[in-house]
């Protein structure tokens, strides 16, 4: 079974993909740590963002692995190339690269390819932006989680503070909105919900309530 979680930056969808994955027994695939893998190693290597051809390179010939710790379904590094990448991946500045990345064709394909051959995993909860349209629009669970842009901004903003990034929310949020854009109205797989995906506002949810709420679908399409 593949439940399909996607939506904007701040809407929760990582640590809810997380706690799902746990909470029903699943494997849980980060997509975006794929691409945020890619947008790090082009930045290393000194390669424009929006070099197609040299980012799908780096794309195509490096090795991404997603490390279980005991058969656990959440994955507690990501290696990418043989290097743990699990922080690096989440620094400020793969945040203003990896939308150029992820809106690359080429690119894209690669990383879809890579994202499908997971469910020789077994059940998977995948979550990212293009789930339930293109890398699995046969799932049986959509979701698309969102939340206010106030909300989505405090959540990320928190979460740098933690990581002891300090930045000013405003500047968080403006950010958010430039990648809400960018990955609202690139060509190659535009976030967006699915049709037959179901809406979840998080704003006013704790984590524990989304993910007993897309539970209760998941095991009512079982």
């Amino acid at each position: 079974m593949i439940v399909a979680i996607d939506g904007p930056a701040g809407s929760g969808k990582s640590t809810v993909a997380k706690m799902l994955a746990e909470r029903l027994g699943f494997h849980y695939l980060d997509t975006g740590a794929m691409y945020r893998s890619v947008a790090l190693t082009a930045l290393r290597r000194g390669i424009d963002p929006d070099n197609e051809q040299g980012v799908s390179t780096i794309a195509r010939e490096a090795y991404i692995e997603f490390i279980h710790e005991s058969g656990a379904g959440v994955p507690t590094r990501i290696l990418f190339d043989g290097e743990d990448v699990s922080v690096a991946i989440r620094a400020p500045e793969v945040d203003d690269a990896v939308s150029s990345v992820a809106r690359l064709p080429r690119v894209r394909e690669i990383m879809v390819v890579r994202q499908r051959a997971q469910t020789s995993l077994g059940d998977l909860v995948a979550e990212g932006r293009d789930i339930g349209t293109v890398v699995f629009p046969d799932a049986e669970v959509k979701v698309y989680l969102t939340a206010s842009p106030e909300e989505r901004g405090r959540r990320r903003h928190a979460e740098l503070y933690e990581r002891g990034v300090h930045v000013a929310r405003e500047e968080v949020q403006g950010a958010m909105a430039q990648r809400d854009n960018a990955d609202s109205t690139r060509k190659a797989a535009p976030l967006s919900a699915a049709a037959d995906a179901r809406i979840v506002d998080t704003t006013d949810m704790s984590t524990v309530e989304v993910v007993e709420a897309i539970a209760k679908m998941v095991e009512a399409d079982r």
